[in-house]
Order: C-alpha cells, then structure tokens, then sequence
C-alpha cells in the first residue's frame, strides 16, 4: 500500500509547477498548536482620522521630528518592554530611536535595534497586498474581478461568494465570517467560510481570511496549481503546502527582492524578539512557525526589511509604477488607517499578535506625507491598559505638525 501511495504521489506531483516532495506533504501540519493557542490583535475600530486643528492661511507647515521622537519616547519608555523605531525619507535614515529589550536578559539580554527581527503580525497583510498589486498588474486584472472563477474548483462555494472581489479581500469587505471576533486563517478553515458563503459582501469586518485567500489565489493567477487540480490522497494537504510554498517564492523574488530583504521568515529563528506581558514578568514568548496562516500573518522582519519594501513600493518603480502604488494605497488595500494633516495624507497599517498570558508583539508601519516612512516595533502592550501603538504613534506625528 505504501509503494502505491508513493507512485500515486510521484504522479500528482508531476502535475504541479511547484517542487515538493513526498516527505514534505507527509510532514505538513495543517493547523499547528502554536496557531491555535495565538490570537491576532486588531486593536480598535478606528472611525476616521485624528481631529486636527483647522490649517492657518498663508502658515508654512513643517513637522518637527525631535518633537516627534521625544514625544514618543516619552510615552513608550515608561510602558513598554522595549521598542525601536526608524522613520526616512527619500529612503534615507533621518531619526532612529531604540530602547531596552528585544530579548530580556533572562532570555539572554538582546537589546532593540532596527536590524532585529520579529513577527510583524498583520503587517504582512502589507507584503500580501503589494503582492497582489504586482500580480494583478502584470496579469491585467482589474481590481474589482471576482474572485470565484479563480478559488479551487472542488471547494464548496456558498451563497454570495460569486460577488466577492479582489479589492473586497484587500480591504476586509468580503463579508466572510463576519462579526466573528476571533479571526483563523488556516486552508481548512478559510474551505470551510467559502462553504458558508457571505450575506455582507461590502461591508467591513477586519478578518485575517480576507489575505490568508490572497496566498491561494496567488498560486492559481501564476498558474502553479490550476483551478482544476484535484488528487484522490491528500487534496488539502497537497494545496495547502502548494500555495505556501508559490506564496513565499512570490514574495521572495517581487516584493523582499525589490526591498533588499534578505532573510524574511515565516518562522521564528532563535535570536527573534520575544513577546512579553507588561509589566514584564517571566520568560518571552516565542510565537513560532506561523506559516499556515501566511497571507494574513507570518511574516517575521527587521524595521529596516519593512522600510525597504514600503520605499520600494511607493517610490523606486521596482515593484510597480509608482502611480499604481499610491492608487492601490489611497484604495486601502493592504491599510487600516488613511487620515489627513496638514501636510498631506498619511497611510498606517497596524499588527499584533499575542498568547493567553497578555505576551505581545506589535508592530505598525506609516507612510507619511513629505516621502516619509516610519516603522514602530513594540514587543509588549502599552502599559497596564494595552494603549493602541497606531493610534499613539498618530497622535504623536499630527501633534508634532506644526
């Protein structure tokens, strides 16, 4: 029986444009404990933009970047575990703030750097949706396509599904388990929503299955695994380890490539940041292999990986057209938050990700007005009452506009 399985195998195989072998379906874990015992923070429903003051006629605004830094220093100093943050523009360092642990001492003492990795949550959902950017522009597919024709064809499809676009996936408005707080995006689950179909198609409801699809339907655009493929032995296995694998080979070579990443992981090496409580209290979390919930979460990067991919995005005309770039960031797609100042519109992403025990990893990226980037990582919550990292770090650039 084991000598028919590895030929039924070994033929299957050959009907996918991915290489894999017998040993790495066999090994594959669908829904790892490590995913399942974790929870994505999405933080608060944010209404709209901060409230700003009405712009002064013929005032000549400026943004004060000492303020901002010591501003903001001053709030997460004293409530955090540790903290980096490195904002350029025109793609060069102009402030940098570091502080306290990466990795407590009890962990073995790595101090904050912009050079240190950690998770970045649902800030991957940035590096799926310029992802698709780039393929749905090479490919000449509009953003309002349904997705439908391009989900695997032996998936039921409930009700409603026929109406889902990409654009409705960027932006968290497919509807898809909808007004459910906890937000899973494992293959089997994300078979068993579209099963389910969606009655809010257009309606907004932050779920990590929205960009968990955006990895399938990378594999089926770029034609690795047709829409078609079907297997008598390990069907989800086969297209879950499939579209993971197309999934980081895209972003490896047309969004970390472009950005001069060099070592993105889905897994948590051993010199990552650790997750603390706050106060800190014990040993970090490490929140380990998060790859079958790659699209919405996973990715683990530096500051500086992350600035890199946003400066290559926005401006260097190496991932797409810099036109196509603002239009898919004034879109939404990939973003949680657009506000404006007087300077300009700003665009944020948050992420978090943290265990039962109040250990998190928070992570926020901006594209701020002037060709400024910003990137903020936190590994704790903000003080006893977990204030909202996007949210402070808003607050201190519009404060500091003046």
């Amino acid at each position: 029986m084991a000598t028919t399985t590895g030929a039924q195998l070994t033929k299957i195989l050959e009907r996918i444009n991915v290489p894999l072998s017998e040993e790495q379906l066999h090994a594959h874990e669908m829904r790892p404990a490590n995913v399942t015992a974790a929870r994505s923070v999405r933080g608060p429903v944010l209404e709209g933009p901060p409230k700003l003051p009405k712009p002064t006629p013929r005032h000549v605004y400026t943004f004060d970047g000492k303020g901002f830094c010591d501003s903001l220093h001053k709030d997460l100093a004293s409530q955090v575990a540790g903290y980096a943050m490195r904002m350029r523009q025109h793609g060069q360092t102009i402030w940098t703030l570091e502080w306290n642990w990466a990795k407590e001492p009890q962990d073995g003492g790595v101090g904050w750097t912009p050079e240190q990795r950690m998770h970045v949550a649902s800030c991957s959902k940035l590096v799926t949706a310029i992802a698709m950017t780039k393929l749905l522009d090479e490919r000449k597919i509009p953003f309002d396509t349904k997705i439908h024709d391009y989900l695997p064809k032996y998936w039921a499809k409930g009700p409603g599904v026929d109406q889902v676009t990409f654009a409705h996936l960027l932006t968290h408005r497919s509807g898809f388990h909808f007004g459910q707080n906890e937000s899973p995006s494992d293959f089997a689950f994300m078979k068993s929503v579209v099963a389910l179909g969606t009655s809010h198609v257009g309606q907004y409801d932050y779920q990590n299955m929205n960009f968990g699809l955006c990895r399938i339907l990378l594999s089926t655009l770029n034609g690795n695994i047709h829409v078609d493929f079907t297997t008598p032995i390990l069907q989800d296995v086969i297209w879950d380890v499939v579209t993971l694998t197309d999934y980081q080979a895209y972003c490896t070579a047309n969004v970390f490539g472009p950005g001069h990443v060099m070592d993105a992981s889905l897994a948590h090496g051993s010199s990552d940041a650790l997750a603390y409580p706050y106060p800190v209290a014990g040993s970090g979390w490490n929140s380990g292999d998060l790859a079958t919930v790659a699209g919405g979460a996973g990715w683990h990067l530096t500051i500086d990986d992350l600035l890199g991919i946003m400066g290559a995005f926005r401006r260097d005309n190496s991932i797409v057209s810099t036109t196509q770039a603002q239009s898919s960031l004034d879109a939404g797609y990939g973003i949680d938050w657009i506000g404006g100042t007087p300077l300009g519109t700003f665009y944020a992403k948050n992420g978090g990700w943290a265990d039962g025990a109040g250990r998190t990893e928070q992570c926020v990226a901006f594209f701020f007005p002037q060709d400024v980037e910003c990137v903020v990582f936190v590994n704790s919550p903000i003080g006893p009452s977990s204030e909202f990292l996007m949210g402070q770090v808003a607050k201190h650039y519009t404060d500091n506009v003046k």
